[in-house]
């Protein structure tokens, strides 16, 4: 599946159905994400349920500590 994750065209296994799976595909799983699928922004209870398809517009933010 053809994806753009962050403005990058990016190939995706078609098993990752789901915005869950996609952050575990790119090992996001365990940090805080901001999901936007489609110009729209997710609740972190909706990544479970929400499908993703090909040509998708994805963005994922995250946060960086630093100092």
């Amino acid at each position: 599946m053809l994806l753009t994750v962050n403005g990058d065209q990016v190939e995706v296994p078609n098993t990752v159905k789901t915005i869950a799976e996609l952050l575990q595909h790119f090992e996001m799983h365990h940090k805080v994400v901001i999901v936007e699928k489609n110009a729209e922004i997710l609740e972190k209870a909706e990544h479970t349920a929400t499908l993703i398809s090909d040509k998708d517009k994805i963005e994922l933010v995250h946060f960086v500590g630093g100092g």
